[in-house]
This record gives structure tokens, sequence and C-alpha cells, in this order.
């Protein structure tokens, strides 16, 4: 019998490619969209969860010829990301939705649907890796060998690499999941799409986070948090008051554009002290440090037991860099060899060990 697998296709290009790819390969694939009731664009770029995505998502899967289905997501979409993202920029940090969407509905409810319809895998249109590997030699007593060590790497195309999104995957997860883009580049997605004939080969790239409208996350927080944000003053760092902020949720560390400040030079934001309602500025070299805690840890694999070293990404658009890693009970503290501009609270600090993805945890406190 073909194995089943369901695709998570937003009406994109790159779900819908990777649906086709599944059926080439010999899968029975069913396709699923997530609707989360957003509106169907945002400027030029389309929504990747809106109507005009679902519409989409179901033209692809007639060209195909298999099922497709349309979950509502949209109280989902509430309870885990947007109440959180706007919790954390109001204490302060800066979040990553896109990591908590994958962790919470792609890769936990939505698998979990995958799996009652009797599939075997879930799959995405992610620029990422899954290395499967027999497991042979030295093992445990009793543990019979010719066991599959599965492993998130990063996708070939570096450019377009999406693994810093999933690190939160945990094991049981990985082994029913499938990532058909992780070997090609998105020039390459889009000559196939259009060998396959399908109707979205020349769509445009949907936004970078769906339930934001132009991408303005200020305007999206005064809509849903306007009485917690309350202005305060902005200091240097000998404390001296050299204006006043909007609210400390519409900053994040390392920021330069809005602060309303001429001080003959560049300033950017290098502290955000919520009790105080106060943001520090200084120059940029003072927005760099080598060190901090990170909490919430997730590792793919065995947890680490002492000091390693290993490369560590920031934030996606980051190039990661060699740090140390040591466990610290349920944190881990991260040492860079050299500086980094803007660590940020609130976003993932993500480990590699050359492509492979070992985990990774929500950066805490900054030492300065």
């Amino acid at each position: 019998m073909k194995k089943r697998v369901v695709v998570a296709m937003s009406g994109g290009v790159d779900s819908s490619v990777a649906a086709a790819l599944l059926q080439e390969d010999g899968f029975e694939v069913i396709g699923v969209t997530m609707c989360f009731n957003l509106p169907d664009s945002v400027g030029k770029r389309p929504s990747c969860c809106g109507v005009q995505g679902i519409e989409d998502a179901r033209r692809v899967a007639h060209k195909l010829g298999i099922k497709h289905y349309v979950l509502n997501f949209g109280k989902l979409l509430e309870e885990k990301i947007i109440q959180d993202f706007c919790r954390q920029y109001s204490q302060g940090n800066t979040p990553n939705p896109c990591v908590r969407c994958n962790q919470y509905l792609k890769f936990d409810v939505l698998l979990k649907k995958a799996l009652s319809l009797d599939g075997d895998f879930i799959a995405t249109g992610h620029y990422a890796k899954i290395i499967r590997k027999q497991v042979t030699g030295n093992l445990p007593a009793g543990q019979a060998g010719g066991q599959q060590a599965t492993y998130l790497a990063k996708a070939k195309d570096k450019v377009k690499d999406q693994s810093y999104f999933l690190y939160r995957i945990n094991q049981n997860q990985l082994k029913h999941i499938l990532f058909p883009l992780g070997n090609l580049s998105k020039e390459d997605v889009r000559e196939r799409a259009r060998k396959f004939n399908l109707p979205v080969a020349d769509k445009l790239a949907s936004q970078e986070i769906c339930f934001l409208p132009h991408a303005n996350y200020r305007e999206f927080l005064r809509k849903h948090i306007e009485a917690d944000i309350k202005p305060g003053v902005i200091v240097d760092k000998e404390g001296n008051i050299l204006g006043k902020h909007q609210g400390i949720a519409f900053y994040t560390i390392g920021q330069r554009e809005g602060l309303g400040i001429a001080m003959g030079y560049p300033v950017y934001v290098i502290r955000i002290n919520v009790k105080a309602n106060e943001i520090t500025v200084g120059r940029k070299e003072d927005a760099f440090a080598r060190e901090f805690t990170a909490k919430e840890i997730n590792f793919l694999g065995r947890p680490l037991k002492k000091k390693v070293v290993l490369k560590v990404k920031i934030r996606y658009n980051h190039k990661e860099a060699l740090a140390t890693v040591t466990p610290c009970g349920s944190k881990v503290r991260i040492c860079f060899k050299k500086p980094q501009f803007a660590i940020t609270p609130g976003q993932s600090a993500v480990f590699y060990s050359q492509d492979k993805v070992l985990g990774g945890g929500i950066i805490d406190r900054v030492m300065n």
C-alpha cells in the first residue's frame, strides 16, 4: 500500500510543489489548508492564510487530483500565537511567532489531525532537511540494531533555509515529517511548478508574518493592547533623559529608526527596562554583547550534559557564530567568541553542529 502523506497547503508555490513532488514519488497525498480567518492580501503580497490562499490550494489540489480539506485554526491562532505575540511585546521582548506556529499549530495540532486521517507523514513547503540514518554500533543492552536516527538539518539553499524556525520540533514529531523542498532552491521550485503546470507557479511569495497588516506590528499592537502601552522616557547610559518613547512595546534591541533623538551620531536601543518603563540608547558598539542565557530549551536529540562549542544563530537573518553553550539547570548559558549585535530577549537562539540543528531556546537575559 502507498504511504499516505498529509500536505499543509497554504496556496503558495512552495507547499503546492511539495504536494506535487510527493505525488510524483508515489505517495498518496491529501491536502489540508489551515484557515485563520485573515485578509486575502496585505499590500501587493498575498496572505498565505486568507480566502484566496484557500482557493489557490483548492485549485492546485484539483489539478493534482487529490483530496483537499480546510480546517479552521482561527481560534488556535489567537490563543497560541497572537496573545503571546502581544504579551511578549508588552513585556519588552521581541517574539518570533513563526517559531510558535510551527511548534503549536503545524507540528502539533495539524500533525495529530494528519495521523487521525491515517496519515503516515505530514509535509510542508519549508526549506529544511530531515536526515534519516540507520543506527549501528554499540547500542544500550536490550536495544535492537537497525533503528533509525532522525535529524533536522539546513536546506541545500542556505539563503532560503528555514531550519531556524523548526528547532522546537521533537523526535516523536520529526519521524512523521517530510520536507520535500530540502534539496531545492527557490528557482528550482518555480521551475517544477511550471513543469507540473500548477496554477500558482508565478504567485508572489506571501508576507512574512501572516496576521500583521502591512507588516506593521506597531499598528497591530495599538489595536490589541492599547491599554498596556504607556509613554515613558528615553535615557542614555548615564541615565540622562534624552526624550520620550511611545511605549516599550514599540521598541526592540538594536533599533535605530523612530527614536526621535538628535545626538549628532546614530543611536540605537541598547536596553529596555520594563519596570521603569524606560528605554536606554547608545552608540552602535553599545548594542553588542557576548553572553546571554536562554530558557525553554528544546533539544532534538540528547540534551547537553557539559559545555560544548557550537554555532549559534540569534535571529533568522543572523549569520550563526561560534559560542560556548553551557547547560545551567533548566537554562543554557551562551558565550560568543566575538560580540554580536543586538542579542534580543524573546528571539530564539538556535544551536547548530555544521548543518545539523541540535536545538535551541528563547533568549532570556543578556549580560551587557
